[in-house]
């Protein structure tokens, strides 16, 4: 018996997709018969869209088609040369709005994005490089946990400006304090951890690293002008937020202050029993938030 956490669906297929500048994204596609409509789900920074297969089922199972791909320079899709000039974000949201284009627009089309992937399918919401009916943003990076506070965003422009901005920020693991364990950073169920472990040992190459400084002072840049942009008021899709409070890689607070600013917008909080990769988390919380998510989509319809 094949393990669904672990085997790409038979209906299917992964792709070596075209950017428009010539760049490969590796991307993931599963339409549903009679599907009541597209759910784009972006993943995180250094993130394998397989990581989400058990969600992507879930929501497959109740009618959605699936589209996926890992971001350009992440996952599957690529270690391009770092483009300090225009910036990683801008690129990564010109790639999605070139993928938003190949959707079918005669039904509903959520975006869903996970962590770096929630961040960056806001502005491009905000910045109306797509126009998705819904938002769905689990653990959002709208803000880095950092214990330089707001000296963090100064500190990484200072060393990415002082040697090769592309050199990594530490050696291991998600943050630069390496007694810190990535397991309990991402999810206490150690099993579904192990899927992502079982996954990259399949494509090595795939595996994630520590950002680099050029990443970390673009994203302390990045999430705090768009948590000041005034158009965050005037957003038009209704927006579902999942923030873990103890989310030792994003800063939860800056999430929930994102989120008193989107008209309308739709905040579901976790306490401790919940790590960053909430739909990857144990039972209790996981089906928590699919149900949130589940309910928030049915309204939209």
């Amino acid at each position: 018996m094949t393990d669904p956490r672990r085997t790409i669906p038979a209906s299917a297929t992964v792709s070596r997709w075209i950017t428009p500048d010539g760049w490969p994204l590796r991307r993931f596609d599963w339409p549903a018969t009679d599907s009541r409509g597209v759910l784009v789900f972006q993943p995180g920074r250094a993130d394998v869209f397989e990581k989400y297969l058990e969600a992507f089922a879930h929501w497959h199972a109740a009618g959605w088609s699936i589209v996926a791909f890992d971001w350009r320079g992440h996952g599957g899709s690529g270690r391009p040369p770092l483009d300090v000039a225009h910036g990683e974000f801008a690129t990564a949201i010109r790639d999605l709005a070139a993928v938003w284009r190949t959707l079918p627009r005669n039904k509903p089309r959520v975006l869903l994005g996970h962590s770096m992937g929630g961040f960056l399918a806001l502005r491009a919401a905000v910045e109306q490089a797509v126009d998705p009916d819904a938002l769905v943003l689990v653990a959002p990076m709208l803000g880095l946990r950092s214990p330089l506070g707001r000296f963090s965003a100064p500190v990484s422009r200072f060393l990415r400006d002082r040697g090769d901005p592309a050199r990594l920020a530490w050696k291991t693991n998600e943050r630069p304090d390496s007694r810190v364990a990535r397991q309990p950073l991402l999810t206490t169920d150690v099993a579904r951890y192990a899927d992502e472990t079982w996954w990259h040992a399949q494509a090595p190459d795939h595996a994630p690293s520590p950002p680099s400084w050029a990443w970390l002072a673009e994203s302390f840049e990045a999430t705090g002008a768009l948590a000041r942009d005034p158009r965050l008021a005037t957003l038009a899709p209704p927006v579902l937020l999942l923030v873990a409070d103890h989310d030792g890689l994003v800063d939860a607070r800056a999430a929930v202050k994102v989120a008193t600013r989107l008209r309308g917008a739709t905040l579901l909080r976790f306490g401790p029993e919940s790590a960053h990769e909430i739909l990857r988390e144990a039972d209790p919380v996981r089906d928590r938030a699919l149900s949130a998510i589940d309910a928030f989509l049915a309204r939209m319809a």
